[in-house]
């Protein structure tokens, strides 16, 4: 497993030095923010028949007795599922079903299920993201070529979305805390079930949510990222550090690494695009965290929304002493522990621009109206046909809050195999958002020798 597996990719362009090519919203269509849309952009209003609710706020408080580091519990025990999708009744539920959970549900007729729950929606953020968010949609500006965007802070920049790209830089800059230490496992499950558990601990600064920081300073850095090897031994004391770039066509991502075999730092080469992420050619390195990076190789539309089933509020699958052995089954995850709603999703096709170089020709990506969490994703290879399928498992984090996945789950259908990232149901903690936020001098290349230790 290389120093790339564990990066929990999230890239945005906040380009400096551009020039911008297309303007914010009118301050009219921005005081719907609040009123007729949520503060982040999604419909208020619940659906025609009222299996979609409307928004109230989500979830702002967590439940009795959570408290920070621990594994997250689930605010809705007494839920029980309205309705199981199977291969056997697919066709009654499939215009509301992705091309990708199609094609999974064909894949494995006999195992592959959807649960169907009330649809809660949970997604909400602090005030000041709120009021962010609302500045910022008078304010941002695509630059040039759709590959950056500038004058934003410590929000969504697009929550009124024009076009495809500003529903991809919302993803990328969505709001997931300031700063956050992680355990991070990844399995690649083999097509009969067998895998490798590689242990990882993360630490990211967010510096584009930084309260105390703005536009101005943040000298073309999204976040400062530190990435430690616990497991297999021969990974072990393995340390990275990434400086994520925003404006990553005028200045890729910056990378060192320590490796504890040499103990040695050195640069690490750009890691972007279509790299591998060393997870046995399973998945590209910018399909972590469903698309992350610059955007600069597609040509993205935006296609309107729709009403899908998607994976929401899956607390069983991040349970402390959920077993992995029990989680991850051949083909997919046990679908007694994921939970589906039906939600609004945006929907927005990716294509491989003329003379531009990638494995996918084709993305399409499907976004969490309420978050801006890209939610499912289906990659095409070079003949046009279906290849991988990307599922983020979403939970609402309620002690920020903000809506994020508990785990990511990548299917490969020509092999059979997947990826399950972030895993962390056996370790003895879960993610903490309340270190206090480190020194300026904390994420450098001479921590990495330090921290490296075998």
């Amino acid at each position: 497993m290389s120093k790339v597996a564990s990066l929990l990719s999230v890239a945005m362009l906040l380009g400096l030095c551009s020039i911008a090519v297309q303007a914010s919203v009118s301050v009219q269509e921005a005081q719907e923010l609040g009123t007729v849309l949520t503060p982040l952009g999604g419909e208020k209003s619940g659906n025609a028949d009222g299996s979609i609710p409307a928004w109230t706020g989500g979830l702002v408080k967590p439940p009795t007795p959570y408290k920070s580091g621990d594994h997250y519990i689930d605010p809705f025990p007494e839920d029980k599922p309205l309705f199981t999708i199977t291969a056997t009744n697919l066709e009654h539920y499939k215009d509301k079903l992705t091309a990708g959970q199609v094609a999974l549900f064909k894949a494995y007729p006999d195992s592959y299920q959807m649960p169907v729950y009330q649809t809660r929606r949970t997604a909400a953020a602090p005030q000041w993201v709120y009021d962010n968010t609302l500045k910022n949609a008078t304010s941002a500006k695509l630059l040039e070529g759709g590959n950056g965007f500038s004058d934003a802070f410590g929000g969504i920049p697009f929550p009124i979305p024009k076009s495809g790209v500003e529903a991809v830089w919302n993803h990328l800059a969505r709001y997931r805390g300031t700063h956050l230490v992680q355990p991070l496992n990844e399995a690649t499950v083999q097509a009969e079930g067998s895998y490798t558990m590689y242990r990882y601990k993360q630490e990211v600064m967010f510096n584009y949510y930084d309260p105390t920081s703005n536009f101005a300073q943040l000298q073309n850095v999204m976040f400062h990222y530190f990435s430690e090897a616990l497991s297999p031994a021969r990974i072990a004391g393995g340390v990275n550090l990434v400086y994520e770039t925003m404006d990553q066509v005028r200045e890729p991502r910056l990378a060192w690494a320590y490796e504890a075999g040499t103990r040695r730092v050195r640069r690490a080469p750009t890691l972007a695009y279509d790299t591998p992420g060393d997870t046995e050619g399973v998945m590209t390195l910018d399909s972590k965290d469903m698309f992350n990076g610059s955007p600069d190789r597609y040509d993205w539309k935006l296609q309107g929304k729709k009403e899908i089933y998607i994976p929401y509020n899956n607390y069983k699958i991040t349970a402390a002493g959920v077993a992995y052995k029990e989680l991850l089954e051949p083909g997919h995850l046990n679908p007694k522990f994921t939970r589906n709603e039906l939600h609004r999703v945006w929907k927005v096709e990716g294509t491989l621009k003329s003379g531009a170089r990638h494995l996918y020709s084709k993305r399409t990506l499907y976004f969490d109206e309420d978050s801006w969490q890209i939610v499912l994703a289906d990659q095409y290879d070079s003949r046009g046909e279906l290849w991988r399928v990307s599922i983020a498992y979403l939970i609402n984090y309620y002690n920020l809050p903000t809506i994020w996945s508990a785990v990511d789950v990548f299917h490969d259908l020509q092999s059979r195999r997947y990826v399950a990232h972030k895993l962390d149901s056996e370790e003895p903690s879960a993610i903490d958002f309340d270190q206090p936020n480190p020194s300026s001098d904390y994420f450098n290349p001479a921590e990495l020798r330090r921290r490296g230790t075998r």
